[in-house]
């Protein structure tokens, strides 16, 4: 069940180009080209010595669709090779990747060490819900290493970072941060949804555990809910028990799906970044745009560090926009929202067309206002998600309520 057996065995000597593509599909006797969709909840045996033998694991195959789906194991299969692990499991949303990794890993009495530039549900679930069972939860500054360190307790046994965060682009030091984890024995887990394999490996920077909204850039078109969870063999073994006993599966057609996505996301990272990039030199040069937050802008405090373990910047930016005429910093945010015509106002991402919100009362709608000031989410701050659209109408889109504010 959870072999690396495919049509060919060295697809991890591929580039990440052909493994988008290739890994992980093994032709069934039908000889397709394309990969198949098994929508089945179960599975028929030979005889029932058979059957004993496959639930009692003592011969691999096919069970039951909550855990073992040859579909969504084509997926799990693609992306731990992209990823650089040994495994992945895939779960059915982002959110339930996080919840099933600190189900399968923690327990009463542990801690958490995380980012406050986390994605506002997630800090939800530390605070509200792995609260309840007794794991406390304690944020820090994303970049500032030595906060990480001093947050650090005997009963820590997680540390958790976005890197780029949402939306302010900031970013940690994975390689540093993993040293760090692993001198106090903890494990460092790294949502990497913002840039995907294309452009970040965390597995290679020494983090133990890739996570992955696969409903973002993974699939690319809005199409499907799913998540992801890439690492070792003995920390994913544990996570597949908490998928076949909790239930959070991905179900084959949205695997299906996020196969078809990966086999472009390379090209499509690579268009996005372009996209973002010139729109936010654009905006950093726009009057009514007090600050644009892009790791790719050389005036990203951690630019140089970016450009060192990133292999693009993403698409994912932020900018603050002045109080024009006598507006409250939201009002001029929201006006600026409604301005647009082109983008879609959601607060989704990972999407070919360009997405656009304000977090404030959005995605980190949720926290409380201490929490949104310690992570630097203000009244006037927007979050635009670049898609593939001609960058010329992306900023006549902005241009349009940007203008009416100076």
């Amino acid at each position: 069940m959870t072999s690396m057996t495919t049509d060919n065995p060295n697809q991890r000597d591929w580039a990440l180009a052909t493994q988008a593509i290739r890994a992980g599909h093994a032709r069934t006797h039908e000889q397709e080209h394309g990969e198949p969709i098994f929508p089945t909840s179960s599975f028929v045996y030979g005889s029932a010595a058979e059957a004993a033998r496959k639930f009692g694991g003592e011969e691999p195959g096919n069970i039951y669709s909550r855990f073992t789906n040859p579909t969504v194991r084509n997926f799990e299969q693609r992306l731990a090779v992209m990823e650089g692990g040994e495994r992945c499991v895939a779960t059915s949303s982002g959110m339930s990747a996080i919840l099933s990794t600190a189900l399968a890993l923690l327990q009463a009495g542990d801690e958490i060490v995380a980012s406050r530039s986390l994605f506002g549900s997630t800090v939800s679930l530390f605070d509200k819900y792995l609260g309840k069972f007794g794991i406390v939860t304690r944020y820090v500054e994303l970049s500032d290493l030595e906060a990480w360190e001093a947050a650090i307790t005997p009963a820590t046994k997680l540390l958790f970072a976005e890197t780029p965060s949402n939306p302010l682009s900031e970013v940690v030091d994975i390689a540093a941060l993993a040293e760090i984890a692993h001198r106090h024995g903890a494990l460092l887990a790294i949502d990497n949804c913002f840039l995907t394999p294309a452009l970040q490996k965390p597995i290679e920077l020494g983090a133990d555990l890739v996570i992955h909204s696969a409903t973002k850039y993974l699939d690319g078109q809005g199409r499907a809910i799913g998540g992801a969870v890439v690492g070792r063999d003995k920390e994913l073994e544990e996570l597949f028990g908490v998928v076949r006993t909790c239930g959070p599966c991905m179900s084959p057609f949205n695997a299906w799906i996020f196969l078809k996505g990966l086999e472009t996301l390379n090209l499509r990272m690579r268009a996005h970044c372009e996209n973002a990039m010139a729109l936010a030199r654009w905006l950093e040069a726009h009057p009514a745009v007090s600050r644009v937050y892009y790791s790719g802008l050389e005036s990203h405090p951690q630019h140089a560090l970016a450009s060192r373990q990133q292999q693009g910047y993403g698409a994912v930016l932020g900018l603050e926009v002045v109080n024009g005429r006598g507006q409250s910093a939201r009002e001029a945010a929201w006006s600026v929202i409604d301005a647009t015509q082109v983008m879609s106002i959601t607060g989704n991402l990972g999407d070919v067309k360009t997405t656009i919100t304000h977090p404030g009362t959005t995605t980190h709608g949720r926290l409380s206002e201490e929490q949104k000031a310690a992570a630097g989410i203000s009244d006037g701050l927007i979050r635009v998600a670049v898609g593939l659209e001609d960058i010329d109408d992306l900023k006549a889109d902005l241009a349009r309520g940007l203008d009416a504010l100076v």
